[in-house]
């Protein structure tokens, strides 16, 4: 990407982001996934033409939803010779969409294409013991009625007990947020800080909604047109009530669901191109990709689980040739406030730096004015596979706002993984 064809963002479109097992219950990741890529069609007047390629992912999906990014684009208004594909790398799922296409377009296999995600934590698959799923495919191989029957000899009752998808890492037992505590232990965050920063997340969001700067972004969908998690009064006072949730037993936990993100569902997306495509169908470019990162960290062996966005970080600011002060916006996705203070404390780290990064000095401090203005996914809410490719739509237009400009892009993800990425205007 970086020494291909520029990559142009044209812009995006998501429905509201909503809590779970509320207005989206009995949607699912297709139905919302359609209406993102319909709107996102009628938005830029897509009706019938054939992009280069649409990659959409899902982090939890039925087996059903097999392949969102085709099925999704058949119902859309593309033409039906669209390609699709699905991707998924938790978190930082669309943004890797994004990337995908983009890479295409920067190598020259496709001139346009549009990259999201969509997520509901509402419609899970919920699924049988490996001992009456062998049952029941015997019985359904079977021949005869008798033959059926037969596969059900010995059942027990407790093999009705059903398997939940699970929100623990498989190699440590441990949930995203037990793993944040432990973030926040070691790097000193304090209770009072994460709140802060919930607050000014949810404060930020909706001052923006005020002022009309979602109305071209954000569709509405099933009786909402704004996402139901945002709580424009909410206060430092109100979020101090709230109970650890994560670490409840020794008197430190200082993670709440005040300061963590909410289980949500959601979907959004976002068209790129090429400069000519986008010339040549009347659409204003709003900002490029200059170029995007992935690390990983090894947290089964000790390292913070999200802490990956610091290294990813590092590999591409020195390719880059850029300093942590080269950017105008930050867009640092907000898993749980504790996650960004870790980050944030880890770039000032001499010793973090030196030792982790390989880096002479600290990357150092940022402008906390520059960081998520807009707010970010404490207020908005999370939809795994989704919030993405809200970042780089909301990042691009502030950039076409600003005139110009320069904005890093920063996910973290479950299994230890950082995704990022820098837009320009």
């Amino acid at each position: 990407m970086l020494h291909g064809r520029p990559v142009a963002v044209l812009g995006g479109v998501r429905i509201p982001f909503c809590r779970q097992n509320t207005a989206y219950a009995d949607v699912g990741n297709l139905g919302m996934s359609v209406r993102t890529l319909g709107a996102l069609v009628e938005r830029f007047g897509l009706h019938g033409q054939q992009l280069g390629e649409v990659a959409m992912g899902a982090v939890i999906k039925h087996s059903s939803d097999w392949n969102l990014g085709r099925e999704a684009a058949m119902s859309s208004g593309l033409s039906p010779l669209t390609p699709g594909i699905t991707l998924q790398r938790a978190c930082g799922t669309s943004l890797d969409s994004i990337i995908t296409i983009g890479n295409k377009i920067a190598c020259g296999q496709i001139e346009s294409g549009i990259g999201g995600g969509s997520d509901s934590t509402s419609d899970v698959p919920i699924v049988y013991g490996r001992a009456l799923r062998r049952r029941l495919l015997a019985a359904n191989a079977a021949k005869t009625t008798r033959d059926k029957l037969a596969q059900f000899a010995g059942f027990r009752f407790g093999e009705l007990k059903p398997d939940f998808p699970g929100v623990a890492e498989p190699r440590t037992g441990k949930s995203m947020g037990e793993h944040c505590e432990d973030m926040a232990k070691e790097w000193s965050i304090s209770r009072d800080s994460q709140d802060q920063l919930a607050v000014a997340s949810h404060h930020r969001l909706a001052a923006a909604y005020e002022r009309g700067f979602f109305d071209d972004l954000v569709v509405p969908f099933r009786g909402v047109s704004r996402d139901n998690i945002l709580r424009a009064d909410s206060t430092l006072e109100k979020l101090a009530t709230l109970k650890p949730a994560f670490d409840r037993v020794s008197g430190r936990g200082t993670l709440t669901a005040g300061n963590s993100t909410s289980l949500t569902d959601g979907a959004s997306a976002c068209l790129l191109s090429t400069d000519e495509w986008a010339a040549s169908h009347g659409h204003e470019v709003l900002c490029h990709v200059r170029d995007a990162q992935v690390a990983a960290v090894d947290f089964v062996h000790g390292e913070g689980l999200l802490m990956a966005p610091t290294v990813a970080v590092a590999q591409l600011l020195a390719r880059n040739n850029l300093t942590l002060q080269d950017f105008d916006i930050y867009e640092i996705h907000e898993a749980f406030a504790a996650q960004v203070l870790c980050t944030l404390r880890a770039w000032e780290s001499e010793d973090y730096c030196r030792t982790r990064l390989g880096l002479d000095a600290p990357l150092g401090r940022i402008d906390p004015a520059k960081m998520n203005p807009l707010g970010s996914s404490l207020a908005t809410g999370h939809p795994f596979a989704a919030t993405g490719a809200r970042i780089v739509a909301s990042a691009a237009k502030q950039l076409r706002e600003r005139g110009g400009g320069r904005c890093l892009v920063s996910i973290c993800t479950a299994g230890g993984m950082g995704v990022v990425a820098i837009l320009e205007r």
